[in-house]
């Protein structure tokens, strides 16, 4: 190997801190319904997914393969776009995560890679059919796919249960969900810790340090997967709150089924290489599971802001990355220039963030930005109760029922206080 350059190791370091912030801004996808049923606690549940995270790491280099010999083309590509590349991903990652927003880190790379490459060698330089098969494609049919399996493995779950003990069940369903985050922490760790291996090859390659078409290094899936599980253990409680409550309140029954559903999407997707977002699989699972149940309700109103952002961060990470790259291109002094940018920027996000801090003590809480006050239910949530027969049993989920107007029992839950 080559001695290393010092733009190439600005990148990698770089590369690393993007892989930090997507593990702390993913930590929601794994346990955010973990958190929010009371399955584990908060402190224990990221502990639990930056292992497994960093497990998961080693396991494929399938995504790290499509991203580093794939999506653009390898040749005239300069560490300077990587690292312009970078910042568009890690400013898109870090203002998601002020705000609350499940926004995609995996899309928010793709979309800095491709607006870097283009403004340095031109749209001919990205492979139009692989985003198109491997990174578009995916990230539409996931959380369709995955919320249409978490809403059938919910409705089935309440059936098969409907005459168990309800103590005896929500524990076996809170242990099943403990499991079941556990293995979306796997899954994303070989799935988005890979990204950043793909990323940190592709420098290596442009700046000469490995040959073309080379796997990534060893010190390079390590480092990867050490970042991201710190990243991970420091807990993304923003961006938790809103999957966990934000959404839609679940009971342990939908955890399972959300969790389950998007685990196996994900590892499916590693398996075949398809650079998907985690984040859209889970969100999709989520709300599948909420809708679910019988008189389940999304809060409409923060999936529609979440949706604002998926259709934003590519193009938005791309226009950062452009800009940065056409600032990399004056040379020394404006890769100097971008790095300062990047820093600067970072600093006065996390200040801005301190006015309102959440962590593990208080994600759970309700009526907060992230949590809007109860709404009605939508459309969608109607039309799906309109056909959802009437509970089967007298023990079926009995929480979800949907009482008169003039029900006589204060205890009784409304149509909106539950999902």
């Amino acid at each position: 190997m080559e001695s290393f350059s010092l733009i190439l190791a600005i990148v990698v370091v770089t590369a690393l801190a993007f892989d930090f912030t997507n593990g702390f801004h993913d930590t929601a996808n794994a346990m955010a319904t973990t958190i929010s049923t009371g399955a584990l606690r908060p402190k224990v549940a990221v502990a639990m997914s930056a292992v497994l995270n960093l497990v998961g790491a080693f396991l494929s280099v399938e995504v790290a393969n499509t991203i580093s010999k794939g999506l653009v083309d390898e040749a005239g590509i300069r560490p300077e776009v990587i690292f312009a590349a970078l910042v568009g991903a890690i400013l898109w990652n870090l203002l998601t995560w002020l705000v609350g927003l499940p926004s995609s880190s995996s899309h928010a790379l793709m979309g800095g890679l491709i607006g870097a490459t283009v403004a340095s060698a031109g749209f001919g330089a990205v492979h139009g059919d692989v985003l198109v098969t491997k990174v578009l494609i995916p990230a539409i049919a996931a959380p369709l796919v995955a919320g249409v399996a978490a809403m059938l493995a919910t409705r089935l779950t309440y059936r098969m249960g409907r005459n168990a003990d309800a103590k005896s069940s929500e524990k076996g369903y809170r242990a099943g969900q403990i499991a079941s985050a556990g293995l979306v922490s796997l899954a994303h760790g070989t799935n988005d810790a890979q990204k950043t291996m793909g990323i940190i090859t592709l420098a290596l390659v442009a700046g000469g340090a490995v040959a073309p078409d080379s796997d990534p290094p060893m010190w390079v899936i390590l480092s990867a997967g050490i970042a991201i599980a710190l990243g991970t253990y420091l807990g993304g409680w923003r961006i938790i709150r809103t999957m966990g409550k934000g959404l839609t309140d679940l009971q342990p029954q939908q955890g399972f089924a959300a969790q389950t559903s998007a685990a196996t999407v994900i590892l499916a997707s590693s398996h075949l290489g398809f650079s998907l977002s985690t984040t859209h699989s889970v969100s999709g699972a989520v709300m599948g599971a909420g809708l679910g149940r019988k008189g389940g309700v999304v809060r409409w109103s923060t999936a529609t802001r979440m949706f604002v952002a998926w259709g934003l961060t590519l193009p938005a990470a791309a226009l950062v990355a452009a800009i940065a790259e056409w600032v990399c291109g004056f040379g020394d002094w404006g890769t100097a220039v971008v790095a300062v940018f990047l820093i600067t920027s970072s600093a006065a996000i996390w200040k801005i963030s301190r006015r309102e801090i959440v962590d593990h003590t208080n994600v759970n809480d309700h009526d907060t930005p992230e949590i809007p006050a109860e709404e009605p239910a939508g459309v969608v949530t109607q039309a799906i109760a309109a056909v959802t027969p009437p509970p089967a049993g007298p023990s079926e989920d009995l929480s979800a029922t949907i009482p008169a107007p003039a029900a006589a029992d204060p205890q009784a839950p409304s149509a909106t206080s539950t999902v």
